[in-house]
């Protein structure tokens, strides 16, 4: 989720962490990140999301950022621990990324001679630490303007996807990347907000009673959380990034 206010999304999270074991088969684990400015707090289980104390817990606490990203598992690659679960977290320019990973890139290793080693033994983490290399690589310690980063994500995107399936969500604490190839879909929530369901567990929900007039997110997912509102596909090979809550791809990508 990327948003122009700090908000819980309780309500999403409500269906999607159902995910976790009861709607779906992903099982082994899950994680959430919500992310405020420079850091986040991130919350790791090893167990099942659906029926996990510890989702109830953070359901009662008042956590709200503008961006959050919540993956459940299913394990391909590396045994079932705390180590393992998604999202993954490391530090560059002074911001903690943020990176979750829903696919498989068979063999794929970091680097020995690689600046951010993997903790776990996930393919995801892999990948994960070759992206943030590739970063470091092309722009050493100076933050870059965000067209000149979406471009140079694109492209290390497109080469660690040509190793197996690479769909992922990425987060500095402002910018949200979305990377599709084979399944990512988002939606754009803002006023007039309608009456939405739950796909994984029916219960409706007036959007309406729950935001304010200016409020705007979006919400990215592998499958649509929703019935009642637009969820559009992004296409294989696709990068979207959102800030605030606004989809701002197509001012960045090259022109023909």
């Amino acid at each position: 989720m990327s948003g122009n206010k700090p908000t819980s999304l309780r309500f999403s999270l409500d269906g999607f962490l159902r995910r976790g074991g009861e709607t779906d088969h992903h099982a082994d684990g899950w994680g959430i990140a919500f992310h405020e400015g420079r850091s986040c707090k991130l919350f790791l289980d090893d167990q099942p999301a659906a029926g996990s104390s510890l989702v109830e817990r953070i359901k009662r606490m008042p956590l709200r950022a503008r961006n959050v990203i919540a993956h459940v598992r299913k394990a391909t690659h590396g045994e079932v621990s705390l180590s393992n679960c998604h999202p993954f977290v490391r530090l560059l320019w002074g911001r903690q990324w943020v990176f979750a990973h829903n696919g498989d890139l068979p063999g794929f290793r970091t680097p020995a001679d690689a600046h951010f080693k993997p903790i776990g033994s996930t393919d995801s983490e892999a990948a994960f630490c070759a992206l943030l290399d590739g970063l470091r690589t092309c722009f050493g310690n100076s933050e870059p303007s965000t067209p000149t980063l979406y471009l140079a994500l694109r492209r290390i995107s497109a080469e660690l996807a040509s190793h197996g399936t690479f769909n992922y969500l990425l987060t500095n604490g402002e910018l949200l990347f979305a990377h599709c190839s084979t399944s990512l879909y988002y939606s754009v929530r803002q006023a007039p907000f309608g009456t939405v369901k739950l796909i994984d567990c029916g219960v409706q929900v007036d959007l309406a009673q729950l935001n304010q007039a200016d409020d705007r997110y979006s919400v990215v997912a592998t499958q649509p959380l929703t019935e009642g509102e637009a969820w559009q596909a992004l296409q294989p090979g696709e990068l979207k990034v959102f800030l605030h809550g606004e989809e701002l791809s197509q001012a960045f990508a090259p022109r023909p």
